[in-house]
């Protein structure tokens, strides 16, 4: 194994949120200007716009598969392959049904990293550090959404400038390919395949020479790993239905509280509160910096605040934002003030999310899942991610102009407070255990139910 520093690892092990972030904003701003020099319809930029969500559906189902077979590693240089390939192509698309095609290309990329990074970072991280490590993903996926705002904005006086924002992303892609080379295999593939030496050796990089966590964590491994394959009976059987429940709630629900609204039609919003063009694209700007900042503090504070209460802090200050955003706008529309308190309140709903939901549901998502069947739960929760992300981008404009701006608002307040209560009495908590930890809890859980059974039919 050749080693390099945890540093080198955790960095490019995330770098494809980067790349995500990226290919999901980029084409906010150039839509603008696709439409008019391909002379699109609305029903053809619609489907430029969602493509890349139609591919990651594809690319994360597909990747539980490849992820138990291939590994981890060999997964990642493939999905940097994916994106360079389709960010070029996308940069180069001479028509429509080119730049559709090279969208969805772009969008298995994306889907294949979202299941993948999430977990290969939980699987490499030392249990005291595994939130924060994991959270660097989402860091990235800010980072990438805010130098697509920054990239958008630069290259729009450009005649070919949707070129240029596009095809950018063939550059990060380009060096994740060469990071991953570098980049070891997850001591739990590893363990699994039989390969322990190797395994042992990437523990023992990742734990900084501690050679009695380096034990505990083979030994943990190795009886987890023992374990047959599982499928889909095993996912949805009691036995994993907690890890289900809380693995596919938060997938929903960081999409239907509204999050991307923001990412998509912030300026939209902004415009229709009063702001002129110009302004609302550099408040967009605005917005990506404020996320990567938040996202900052969450990583620093990830390992050392319960998953399930940052959650319910974060979808309390969603709620209580969009219920201003809402008040304001009903009662005092078109003025000053209400463009300057509706921003404001945006910001802070932008803030709260990015510190909370944001990273958590990636973390979650990525620790709760025993590891027999952890590609296929996952694959299953990511590509249920992107669903709803295409649902939530698909039905806001619509709900924009039948429901107006306003009661769009109150609508996600109402399903902020929802998901405070399904957190609260549904999910589970995974801080501070390590993954075998988590996974003994869960078949402990079932062996309890069955003793109290067995105990009330005697």
């Amino acid at each position: 194994m050749k080693k390099v520093s945890n540093g080198f690892i955790y960095t490019f092990g995330s770098l494809g949120g980067l790349l995500f972030g990226y290919d999901i904003a980029s084409v906010s701003g150039a839509i603008l200007f696709i439409q008019k020099q391909l002379r699109l319809g609305s029903w053809q930029q619609g489907m430029v716009v969602s493509a890349v969500l139609i591919g990651a559906i594809i690319g994360a189902l597909a990747t539980s598969k490849f992820l138990d077979t291939y590994g981890r590693r060999i997964l990642l240089l493939w999905a940097a392959g994916i994106f360079f390939v389709g960010a070029l192509g996308s940069g180069f698309a001479p028509e429509f049904y080119v730049l559709l095609v090279t969208r969805i290309i772009l969008g298995i990329g994306v889907g294949i990293t979202s299941a993948l990074v999430p977990a290969y970072l939980q699987e490499l991280a030392p249990k005291k550090r595994r939130g924060a490590i994991t959270t660097l993903w989402q860091l990235m996926i800010m980072i990438g959404i805010l130098l697509a705002y920054i990239l958008n904005y630069t290259f729009s006086g450009l005649f070919t400038g949707w070129r240029w924002m596009l095809g950018f992303a063939a550059i990060p892609a380009a060096l994740l390919f060469i990071g991953a080379l570098y980049l070891p295999e997850s001591p739990r593939f590893l363990v699994k395949v039989g390969k322990l030496d190797e395994a042992k050796a990437v523990l023992e990089n990742t734990n900084n020479g501690d050679d009695k966590a380096v034990e505990i964590a083979l030994t943990d491994i190795q009886a987890q790993a023992s374990q047959k394959t599982g499928g889909w009976g095993e996912l949805f059987g009691k036995t994993v239905r907690p890890a289900l429940i809380t693995g596919l709630g938060v997938a929903i629900f960081q999409q239907i509280i509204g999050s991307n609204t923001v990412i998509f039609y912030a300026p939209t919003i902004f415009t229709k509160v009063g702001w002129g063009v110009e302004a609302a694209l550099l408040a967009h700007i605005g917005i990506g910096v404020i996320n990567v900042i938040v996202t900052v503090v969450a990583l620093l504070l990830m390992d050392h605040i319960d998953r399930k209460k940052m959650l319910i802090f974060g979808a309390t200050g969603m709620g209580l934002s969009l219920l201003i955003m809402s008040t304001v706008l009903k009662f005092d529309n078109g003025s000053k003030v209400a463009a300057i308190v509706s921003a404001l309140a945006l910001t802070v709903y932008v803030a709260f999310y990015a510190a909370t939901w944001a990273p958590v549901t990636w973390v979650f998502i990525s620790e709760v899942f025993p590891l027999n069947i952890r590609g296929l739960g996952t694959s299953l929760c990511s590509a249920t991610n992107w669903a709803a992300n295409m649902l939530v981008s698909l039905t806001f404009p619509t709900m924009l102009s039948t429901m107006g701006l306003a009661n769009s608002f109150l609508f996600y307040a109402l399903i902020c407070a929802i998901c405070i209560w399904v957190t609260h009495t549904k999910f589970m908590e995974t801080r501070g255990k390590s993954l075998e930890d988590i996974e003994a809890d869960l078949r402990s859980r079932t062996a309890d139910e069955k003793t109290v059974s067995n105990a009330e039919n005697k």
